[in-house]
């Protein structure tokens, strides 16, 4: 399904194709979007991103299009990468309370939207590795997307959830609808996070049994 597919069927489903209804399309499509990809952790979407830890800093930014970490890594002085601990950041606030104390990183937590905090401070310029759950262009911006390709039904339901929403439509056809997206849902995230993370190595991850 690509974006011009999906605008026709939005159009087609509500029986609704005014100005402004047609305007607000690419708003509800992206909050679709949103809404799935916080709800399930899929590794097709996972990348890698090397940056470096700067001396006496503890705070890292986190890429443009992060959507959560899967894992960190410092690149020791052997040329290796050590894994890092992934923590809360009250844990590292109560364990490393002064960050005058410096070392080779060893925790790390995701301080807001745009940035990691590690302890101990670094020390010295590491170089470090990310790999992390993205966020990919919207099906609106690109006319395609993962979703889009490969799991429609939940794209093309939860935009019918927001549309109705926007809309204040008919109440029986918003509840079907959701109904359906649910269903979808749940489809999907057996997938996921069943299916797909069965050779996973982080067993801390979200995890359902496959069906």
């Amino acid at each position: 399904m690509n974006y011009t597919t999906l605008l026709a069927l939005l159009q087609d489903y509500t029986q609704n194709s005014s100005t402004d209804f047609v305007a607000a399309i690419p708003n509800i499509v992206r909050l679709a979007e949103d809404r799935i990809y916080q709800t399930v952790q899929f590794p097709a979407l996972k990348k890698n991103a090397t940056s470096n830890f700067n001396p006496s800093n503890k705070y890292l930014a986190t890429p443009d299009d992060f959507l959560a970490s899967y894992s960190m890594a410092v690149k020791s002085a052997s040329g290796v990468y050590d894994y890092m601990l992934e923590k809360e950041v009250g844990y590292i606030n109560e364990a490393f309370p002064n960050p005058a104390v410096t070392g080779v990183p060893r925790y790390y937590a995701l301080f807001n939207n745009a940035s990691f905090v590690v302890s101990p401070t670094p020390n010295a310029l590491y170089e470090v590795e990310l790999h992390y759950f993205y966020e990919p262009p919207s099906i609106v911006d690109a006319g395609t997307s993962w979703l889009g390709t490969n799991v429609e039904s939940p794209l093309f339901y939860g935009c019918l959830v927001e549309a109705y929403t926007y809309m204040k439509g008919d109440s029986d056809l918003a509840a079907l609808y959701r109904a359906r997206y649910d269903e979808a849902m749940g489809r999907l995230k057996v997938l996921g996070e069943g299916y797909d993370k069965r050779d996973n190595f982080r067993l801390d991850l979200p995890r359902i049994a496959p069906t």
